[in-house]
């Protein structure tokens, strides 16, 4: 059986080089690493959350211009007409005698009321 022998000089100085050369791994280092993650977080922020936080203030602007006569549809498909705003209630008259409250968020977009046919009115 052999006997164990202590490694030598060169032999440790082989080992420490080819240990520091698995450990330098790619040329960017941990930068390089989370490279993929950075260009996948600014691709989700150019082509989902920036236009979503677009159409949002577009959506908050209507509702803020938003007075009395305007024809509205709301997010449940009702169309109307704004009769009074009362902070975030706004009251449509929908038909002859027909007035229905909902809260102002859920107004989906104004309606140019030359568009809507005399069936839908």
């Amino acid at each position: 059986m052999p006997a164990f022998r202590p490694a030598c000089k060169e032999e440790k100085m082989l080992t420490g080089i080819a240990h520091a050369a698995q450990s330098a791994g790619s040329p960017g280092g941990q930068l390089g690493a989370f490279m993929p993650i950075i260009v996948l977080f600014a691709i989700f922020y150019f082509l989902l959350i920036r236009p979503q936080q677009k159409r949002a203030k577009e959506h908050q602007a209507t509702l803020d211009a938003l007075k009395s006569g305007d024809t509205v549809i709301t997010n449940g498909g009702l169309y109307g007409t704004v009769i009074k705003i009362d902070g975030h209630v706004v009251t449509l008259q929908c038909s002859d005698k027909v007035r229905v409250k909902v809260i102002k968020k859920s107004i989906s977009s104004k309606v140019d009321p030359s568009t809507l046919e005399e069936g839908e009115q």
